[in-house]
């Protein structure tokens, strides 16, 4: 085989997209980050290292909060392995309807959202109540890992 023919690579796929999660070693991980434990997203809520044993490695032991179920998650890692750690984004919309269990939601730049189910819960009652009393409301969305949650709201500045 040649020089230029082990350059030549055929990729079956590509994406556009970001990835969902990006690599980071255990031993950088920090207490109210996010990590994936057990293939869920969650934010670190407490951490622990143990001292060397005699294979050399460092353990991490790590406890999160699944940011959509709210289950608490465990994990043991060595500190110098790489762990996943979810891309989360937080957004606001203005909340524009309630239709059958789902928010209608607008964007700052006016694109419609209409796939955020209304949360269980307190949180889902008081985003109706408010709504349904004629309050202008904007959500806070976070997405982690292709899955969507409303997680707060308040009420709009008037002019807004």
């Amino acid at each position: 085989m040649s020089d230029d023919e082990s350059h030549q690579h055929n990729f079956e796929q590509a994406s556009a997209g970001a990835s969902l999660t990006y690599p980071m070693q255990c031993s950088a991980l920090r207490k109210n980050g996010h990590v994936v434990i057990k293939g869920r997203p969650c934010k670190i809520v407490d951490m622990s290292t143990s001292k060397t044993g005699k294979h050399g490695h460092a353990k991490v032991h790590l406890v999160g909060i699944d940011i959509f179920t709210n289950k608490k998650l465990e994990d043991i890692c060595p500190s110098t392995h790489n762990m996943d750690v979810p891309n989360v984004q937080r957004n606001e919309y203005q909340l524009v309807n309630i239709d059958d269990g789902f928010l209608n939601l607008m964007s700052a730049d006016g694109n419609s959202k209409d796939d955020v189910r209304v949360p269980d819960g307190d949180l889902g009652k008081q985003i109706s109540d408010d709504f349904d009393a004629g309050k202008d409301l904007l959500v806070t969305i976070i997405s982690a890992m292709n899955e969507e949650q409303a997680i707060s709201y308040k009420e709009a500045p008037k002019g807004a």
